[in-house]
């Protein structure tokens, strides 16, 4: 493998690790998974769609489990490329798609969550709070109130946010924009924390020379989680990315709504937070869909007369 192969694997082992919560056995499995196949290809990141589209052939004789597993690794390692801009196209439309069910993503009660944010407001309920109990208020106001993916949100300018606007647009995955609504909790924790940002800062998270680190993030959350008495390998960026979803969808958000807000390009990406839901949206027929206002046919036990 390349120099350059392994550098990017790198890269996007430490992104799965600092954003998604990946567990080692996950890192290490991408690990392999990805120089397997770039050793097929005779290169990973610059591959080609067709060398990508060779792949079904050499895993063909593969489960269809670990088929999708590779295939995760591969789309979710060009993704990343992509949306880093070291990319401009993504070759993963070529790979296999077994059919297997979607694993179903880590969710947070609104009582684990409201944990969290009562964590959160004793160390503000102070007369002069600490400057870092202030960032974290910022950063988990923004992370669960509007659903943004770490990277997004470490690298927003010391700009993005303006006081009488209460949305910003993001430039997110393939360079797609999006408008992303902030409450006023959140753009309230942003303005108390403000004023400790250094003036001459281009980030609202500066961090050394650069911003706040998706692994610093990381570790904030999971801090954040052990504090309130949940186990932080149940919490992290994405997860809370996942309770945003979940939870405004459990409060009756549309879903194209839900899609636009979370930036992703296929409704079927958003679909899968419906299994949350599923009771809800029964309900939802049985009280609001015109046959509910109709009185059930009588039961027939005995068998229709011939005619």
């Amino acid at each position: 493998m390349g120099q350059e192969d392994a550098a990017l694997i790198d890269r996007f082992l430490e992104m799965m690790a600092a954003e998604r919560g990946a567990s080692r056995n996950t890192l290490l499995a991408y690990r392999t998974d990805l120089t397997g196949a770039g050793a097929i290809m005779g290169g990973l990141a610059g591959a080609s769609k067709d060398a990508v589209g060779t792949l079904a052939g050499e895993w063909a004789s593969l489960a269809a489990s670990s088929v999708a597993r590779k295939t995760s690794a591969l789309r979710a390692f060009y993704g990343f490329l992509e949306e880093e801009g070291l990319r401009a196209d993504n070759p993963a439309s070529a790979l296999p798609r077994p059919v297997t069910r979607r694993p179903l993503p880590k969710i947070l009660s609104t009582a684990e969550v409201d944990s969290l944010f009562a964590l959160i407001a004793d160390g503000l309920a102070v007369e002069h709070p600490a400057p870092l109990d202030l960032r974290l208020s910022a950063l988990i106001e923004l992370l669960y109130g509007s659903g943004l993916r770490a990277t997004e949100l470490v690298s927003l300018p010391r700009r993005a946010l303006a006081a009488d606007r209460p949305f910003l647009i993001l430039k997110g995955k393939g360079g797609r924009e999006r408008l992303v609504p902030i409450s006023d909790r959140a753009r309230h924790a942003v303005a108390a924390w403000l004023p400790h940002v250094p003036g001459d800062s281009a980030w609202l998270f500066p961090s050394g020379k650069s911003h706040l680190s998706r692994i610093r993030l990381y570790q904030l959350v999971k801090a954040l989680a052990a504090a309130a008495g949940i186990a932080p390998e149940r919490v992290s960026p994405h997860v809370l990315r996942h309770a945003f979803a979940t939870h405004l969808l459990e409060g009756g958000a549309d879903l194209r709504a839900l899609q636009t807000m979370l930036g992703h390009a296929d409704i079927g990406t958003t679909q899968i937070y419906t299994h949350v839901d599923s009771r809800r949206l029964v309900d939802l027929v049985n009280q609001r869909h015109p046959l509910a206002t109709m009185a059930p046919r009588d039961r027939v036990d005995a068998a229709p007369r011939a005619p």
